[in-house]
């Protein structure tokens, strides 16, 4: 292959990706209202469950409990972030949701309900190790948005080792 038909197959797929990405994220958007849609939850109960291993209870019945406050911990943080912000957030969390994102951008074949928590790490450690800029970002937006959420629970402080504020006499 010629390197200007390359160049031209690279250029058109990267705009075939903006369309297809724009338009998934106004049809179905990971945010309406500054709240998680049912897409969004799916991806972040899957990311939830790979970097929270061994922080969750070991119980499937608890562990969802957990899951589901952590989830809703995470809908209240992210309703307070600012408009641009949930914007952003949106699109990356709709084409996330979607198996060509998901594909694409974590390499994860299987959607995020029915992976393995070793699946789900998997991807995560390979777009934290990516050598694309993009793939390195969406991780750790993941990961951070993630660990905050779940750390910002008093209930969750002891699994870190940290006892609490200490009272001012």
């Amino acid at each position: 292959m010629q390197r200007r038909t390359l160049l031209k197959l690279g250029i058109g797929a990267t705009a075939l990706l903006a369309v297809a990405g724009g338009g998934l994220a106004l049809l179905r958007p990971g945010l309406v209202n500054g709240h998680l849609t049912a897409g969004a939850q799916s991806v972040f109960r899957g990311v939830g469950r790979a970097v929270l291993d061994g922080s969750l209870p070991s119980d499937a019945i608890e562990r969802d409990r957990a899951l589901s406050t952590h989830l809703k911990r995470l809908n209240d943080t992210l309703a307070a972030f600012p408009a641009a912000t949930q914007a952003e957030l949106s699109q990356l969390l709709s084409l996330l949701a979607s198996a060509a994102g998901r594909i694409g951008l974590t390499g994860l074949r299987d959607d995020w309900a029915n992976a393995s928590v070793t699946d789900i790490q998997s991807a995560l450690q390979g777009m934290r190790a990516s050598r694309l800029a993009l793939r390195q970002q969406v991780y750790h937006a993941l990961r951070d948005l993630t660990n905050a959420a779940f750390y910002a629970d008093p209930v969750a402080w002891p699994l870190m080792g940290y006892p609490g504020p200490r009272a001012i006499v």
